[in-house]
């Protein structure tokens, strides 16, 4: 049983998808540790720090089916080091001559901090899955309905004509706007980790920029030139733009959670078989996803908060901040890539009344009174499916 609803077996898919789960669950996380250590040892070995012998015996036996995990977290708790545990395991598991060349040199921050790298790869590249399905949705959405009129609300109220493929068109640009921020951040988030107690190198001498950038080259991550163990900006930037994508899919939410009321009736979202609205009332037809986008945007505003905090970070190395980073951290990305799950079912499945669009439109604005200006918009749609389709011809499809 799990004191947190996040993780409980009934509630669990609102809070995290299972792909996302499988980065951030304790097993695969220590096994994302134990891969840093490997990676690190091997790129000792071939700067001359450690033996050849040493760098592959850790790389063989840094597998977590080999270790006890609940004498990992006895030792955890037991020395009160964030780390030792897992390394006393480790140790007891290597040859006696391998055990004595693991973590040479090294902090536990070098080791988690790579870690995280390595999960924002992975988070970044299911966002981005997941973004690019709902924008290419919303830009064949907005080309089917380019000439669709529809009344354009302000302040809630019906104020002047527009098209539904303009509204839709809207958001798609935003989402584009979304996916170029996580290529242009990637270089700056996803880079390793390695200082050492204060981070200056020194262990390693002459040596440690050469062992720092063979470091980054086998985990395939990049080579930040300097520490950054108290410079917390690039977890504050992830998170920050994670935000702002949960914050553009609430607001298309909550356009459908309006348009799907019966007296507008103007949009409906998917239902699922088997979906309840109310057991007590059961002629509703619950805005459940669409909803549910901005109660995930309001969590992840309130996570990524704390990462804004610890870029307040004290001399050389502050756990204080850091360890905030590893509770709010993955909750981020939990949420987000909830939230950019749910979007794409949702824009997938999306249903449009055309008729009760021209229906309102003529309640309330007069129709032939306050005529909808197709051409205007149509070009506006023509724009920004036009620029959407150049990206995505010149970017890859898989996260690199």
């Amino acid at each position: 049983m799990s004191a947190r609803i996040q993780d409980s077996g009934s509630y669990a898919h609102l809070w995290g998808t299972p792909r996302l789960r499988a980065v951030f669950d304790e097993r695969p996380r220590l096994q994302g540790w134990l891969d840093v250590l490997a990676a690190l040892a091997r790129a000792q070995a071939a700067e001359g720090l450690i033996s050849a012998a040493g760098a592959a015996a850790i790389t063989e036996h840094a597998r977590v089916e080999l270790l006890d995990l609940d004498l990992v977290a006895e030792g955890t708790r037991a020395t009160g080091h964030s780390t030792l545990g897992l390394l006393h395991e480790l140790r007891r598991v290597l040859p006696a001559e391998a055990a004595a060349e693991i973590y040479v040199g090294a902090t536990v921050q070098d080791v988690t901090d790579t870690w995280t790298s390595l999960a924002v790869r992975a988070v970044c590249a299911a966002v981005r899955e997941d973004l690019r399905a709902v924008e290419a949705d919303l830009l064949e959405l907005a080309l089917a309905h380019r000439t669709t009129p529809m009344a354009g609300r302000t302040h809630a109220q019906p104020g002047a004509a527009a098209t539904f493929g303009w509204k839709v068109a809207s958001w798609a640009d935003e989402i584009h706007r979304h996916l170029v921020r996580l290529a242009e951040g990637a270089p700056r988030w996803l880079v390793v980790q390695l200082g050492g107690g204060i981070g200056t190198l020194v262990a390693y001498g002459d040596r440690g920029p050469a062992v720092r950038a063979r470091f980054a080259a086998e985990l395939g991550l990049g080579d930040p030139g300097i520490s950054w163990l108290s410079a917390r900006d690039r977890g504050a930037e992830f998170t920050a733009v994670l935000t702002m994508i949960t914050g553009t899919l609430a607001r298309i939410g909550g356009e459908v959670y309006e348009l799907q009321r019966p007296e507008i009736g103007e949009l409906s979202e998917p239902r699922p078989p088997g979906t309840v609205g109310s057991i007590t009332m059961h002629h509703k037809r619950n805005p459940e996803i669409s909803e549910h986008l901005d109660t995930l945007a309001r969590l992840t505003r309130v996570n990524a908060a704390v990462l804004m905090e610890s870029m307040v970070s004290q001399h050389e190395r502050d756990g204080r901040a850091w360890k905030a980073e590893w509770v709010a951290l993955p909750e981020v990305c939990l949420l987000a890539g909830t939230s950019a799950h749910l979007a794409r079912g949702l824009v997938g499945g999306l249903e449009a009344d055309e008729a009760r669009m021209a229906a309102n439109l003529s309640t309330h604005l007069g129709g032939t009174q306050y005529p909808s200006d197709p051409g205007t918009a149509a070009e506006m749609v023509d724009f920004v499916v036009d620029r959407a389709r150049r990206r995505r011809a010149e970017e890859p499809a898989e996260w690199p």
